[in-house]
């Protein structure tokens, strides 16, 4: 199954923050970064009776789903198949391909979350058996992120962790660990309920949202990565794929109203939470909501918010939401709050944008002033982040990085 051949380098007309995209982790993944005791048990990449690759992992099996990995692939050849390495594009797992990708397609810093092996937010590992072998995994992959995928291009990437949800004194120990060394934000699951986890109405997870408040790390909420809610359409029998897709902005507005409503913003005013691939159309809706909310059947309810901040300002000075392609929402950017709006590429997963990310910007973008556009392409993820702004030999077409 041949790739479709290199993409001409698009004109970098918008130097592009993708605060959403992947990384397909590479076989070597584990090599030399588990403890040496452990080191037997650490996931592997094996070879399939139907010829395919996967990761086994306590005797599990946790494939590389092929729509997980569809860049540089035809669209006629697009599947829930697993895929083998050498079926990918591989910017998928390599970092030196990977910045060519980026290159090409006028991105100049990636924030990439996990794939399977991991789950969006670790999930995957902290689900093991033996829980000294899924924390060992747990810093195995922060340790490969921190050193290879970011470390190899520091100004390119930005460094992004997974902790161990198990326990959020031990998760907040990680926070600050990896913080020390740089990294800027922490993938985390939408709604911990939906892994048998204690709610986020509680006091349960404070050492951990307090440890990223501290240490000025984002949490990156990825919509899917605590499983199905028990409110998705996807638990009708039959339904397929695109409806669970469909409604990913659901997922991001109901998470958004949970995570408010939990007081977080309250208990934590200084903390930064990213929703990903959840879109910005349903933002409007929700501060409407909230303003009416406040003003009816919370009227009154001091228990449910007794904080100097209204809900819905809550939800634009702590949220920031993140865009592939909201066309019809772009001309209500004021009332979400444009300096709290980010793009999103989710190289290389099917929804992408990826390598035509330059020119549907001009097409969404056109009559939109230049400050907003540059917020909102890059200046507001920079600031979130605190990574550099592309210099001027990049942003007009060369490669320095």
């Amino acid at each position: 199954m041949p790739l479709l051949p290199d993409p001409q380098p698009a004109e970098r007309r918008f130097p592009v923050i993708s605060v959403d995209d992947h990384l397909i982790e590479p076989p070597d993944l584990f090599e030399g970064r588990m403890p040496a005791h452990l080191a037997e048990r650490a996931p592997r990449v094996v070879d399939t009776e139907d010829g395919a690759q996967a990761w086994a992992f306590e005797g599990n099996f946790y494939p590389n789903i092929g729509l997980n990995a569809v860049a540089g692939r035809p669209k006629s050849e697009w599947s829930m198949e697993p895929a083998r390495f050498d079926e990918m594009r591989k910017g998928c797992w390599d970092i030196h391909a990977r910045i060519a990708d980026m290159d090409a397609a006028g991105v100049w810093a990636s924030l990439c979350f996990p794939s399977l092996i991991a789950g969006f937010a670790g999930a995957a590992f902290s689900r093991a058996r033996d829980a000294e072998v899924g924390l060992a995994c747990v810093r195995a992959w922060n340790d490969w992120h921190h050193e290879v995928w970011a470390g190899t291009y520091p100004r390119r990437i930005i460094p992004l962790q997974i902790t161990w949800i198990n326990d959020p004194d031990i998760a907040a120990e990680e926070v600050r660990r990896n913080a020390a060394r740089g990294f800027k934000a922490l993938s985390f699951p939408e709604s911990p309920v939906n892994l048998g986890l204690p709610s986020l109405h509680s006091a349960h997870w404070d050492p951990l949202l307090q440890a990223c408040e501290e240490t000025k790390t984002v949490v990156c909420l990825h919509t899917g990565s605590a499983g199905s809610p028990s409110w998705a359409a996807t638990q009708s029998a039959g339904a397929p794929l695109e409806l669970a897709t469909t409604l990913f902005p659901v997922n991001a507005c109901t998470t958004a109203a949970d995570w408010l409503w939990a007081r977080i913003p309250l208990r934590f005013p200084q903390l930064d939470v990213a929703l990903s691939e959840g879109g910005i159309g349903w933002v409007p809706m929700l501060l409407d909501r909230l303003d009416y909310v406040s003003t009816h059947s919370a009227s009154g309810m001091a228990n449910a918010w007794d904080g100097d901040i209204s809900p819905s300002a809550a939800l634009r000075r702590n949220f920031w939401f993140c865009t592939i392609d909201d066309p019809s929402t772009l001309a209500l950017r004021d009332r979400i709050g444009v300096d709290h709006i980010m793009l999103e590429v989710d190289y290389p997963h099917a929804d992408s944008t990826w390598p035509e990310t330059q020119s549907l910007l001009a097409d969404r973008l056109a009559g939109v002033g230049q400050e907003d556009v540059d917020k909102m392409t890059h200046v507001n993820a920079a600031k979130l982040f605190r990574h550099p702004l592309p210099p001027a030999a990049w942003a007009t077409g060369g490669v320095d990085a």
